[in-house]
């Protein structure tokens, strides 16, 4: 017999637990620190892209048909093809899956060592993807298992250490030198990646509904959403503790720290040396958790568009194998690597996202098309600046547009984009028909 509200919430639970890599557990302290008394507006910065798009891309992603394949559809089949592998890899084996296992290794493990060697980042690696292969070989099996055995232990863990931080706090947020609250908050968002993770996300989420019975695609799209709202609502509670800790470090730690450092030695001055070994416990599963969700998620997905060619079990220990030893080079350099990456993706995925959510009110499919340019230009003259190939020019008309100085200079481009691509259909059509 179905149960709708035992599932929704197995579901939140374990969506949760998939999107909480370390990455969420370090930004939000960090923000904190930098924001001390203005810190509940950068906390609403942050919860809106950093919990919110997350929401928008399981609602986009449903609405769109359960499968991140179908969100860019409307542009075109072979770019909607190559957006879906694009985002693969990033939230896959390129980026995120590396990250997790690094961050294991220099949060989890090494504070506990006291001459590490690179032998010691190899073991580890080794241990904790096969952790993520023996959780993900039986594809049944990986909501439940990370549902109902990894989420409340981490959830806890977390819990233990904001209520703490909460009844006996460690200082007084002060007033720093932040400008613009909010905007950092909303900018330091999209460094958790979670908004590329939750259109992979859903169509996992999606075929586990499938599996217990929900055949209607009515009901699979209400019950992913809902179980997406639960998820959400356990970020409010975690970012804004995690936000208020980094607030009130303000006045205690000085400036410089980097953000592991920062959410190391807040817990450690919360709870001693127990809490160092708190953290360590929160990072790891943090980190394990979102390692099973996407290469679950992308060992289905590579099975898939390969036609079976290659299995999900032998994709599953190559994604595994591969983020092993490219975790092995450290979480610095994988950020370094990804920053470029995802300034260029991170625009087009946003556009898509809202325009799939409101899909029904667009007539002119054409829309999806021109938006799409417009943000992609701008992105790609913004990401070819970060790595040094600026072209000046352009680069200061981009800067005069509305919105640049706040990190959003494509936003208009977009609108502009598809209102051109819906008038000159428009046009082309009123022509075809005249002259027939």
């Amino acid at each position: 017999m179905k149960n709708s509200f035992k599932d929704i919430i197995t579901v939140g639970l374990a969506l949760f637990a998939m999107f909480f890599g370390a990455g969420n557990l370090m930004f939000p302290p960090s923000l904190g620190y930098m924001a001390g008394k203005s810190w509940v507006p950068a906390m609403i910065g942050f919860i809106i892209t950093g919990a919110g798009m997350s929401l928008l891309g399981i609602i986009a992603t449903s609405k769109a048909g359960g499968s991140i394949e179908n969100v860019g559809k409307e542009v075109g089949a072979k770019f909607s093809r190559f957006f879906s592998v694009l985002i693969m890899l990033c939230v896959g084996p390129l980026l995120a899956i590396p990250r997790t296992g690094a961050t294991t290794f220099e949060m989890g493990v090494l504070p506990f060592m006291t001459s590490p060697g690179k032998e010691a980042a190899i073991i580890t690696s080794i241990v904790f993807f096969g952790l993520t292969v023996y959780f993900t070989i039986t594809p049944s099996k990986v909501i439940d298992r990370v549902g109902k055995v990894l989420t409340p232990v981490l959830m806890i863990s977390l819990l233990i250490i904001i209520v703490k931080g909460i009844v006996l706090p460690i200082g007084k947020p002060i007033s720093t030198n932040i400008k613009l609250p909010f905007s950092e908050g909303f900018a330091a968002g999209y460094q958790t990646m979670d908004a590329l993770a939750s259109m992979v996300f859903a169509g996992i989420i999606i075929g586990y509904f499938v599996q217990k019975g929900y055949n209607d695609t009515k009901s699979q799209i209400s019950l992913t959403i809902k179980a997406g709202i639960i998820s959400m609502m356990g970020f409010i509670i975690i970012y804004g503790g995690l936000t208020y800790l980094g607030a009130t470090s303000s006045s205690v730690f000085s400036s410089g720290s980097d953000q592991t450092v920062l959410t190391m030695n807040i817990v450690k001055s919360l709870l001693g040396n127990i809490g160092q070994t708190l953290l360590s416990i929160t990072v790891s599963l943090a980190c394990l958790t979102t390692s099973i969700g996407l290469t679950a998620t992308c060992g289905d997905f590579f099975s898939r568009i390969l036609n079976g060619k290659v299995g999900y079990k032998a994709i599953i220990i190559i994604i595994s194998v591969y983020s092993g030893l490219m975790s092995i080079i450290g979480v610095d350099n994988i950020v370094k690597i990804s920053n470029p990456i995802l300034k260029l993706i991170y625009p087009i995925a946003i556009i898509l996202m809202i325009l799939n959510v409101v899909d029904e009110h667009i007539k002119n499919k054409n829309i999806y098309k021109g938006a799409v340019l417009g943000a992609f230009l701008i992105s790609l003259f913004n990401t070819l600046d970060s790595i040094g190939m600026s072209l000046k020019p352009i680069n200061n008309l981009i800067a005069k547009i509305p919105f640049a100085s706040l990190g959003f200079a494509w936003v208009i481009p977009a609108i502009i984009g598809g209102l051109i691509a819906k008038l000159f259909t428009h046009q082309y059509n009123k022509q075809e028909l005249n002259s027939n």
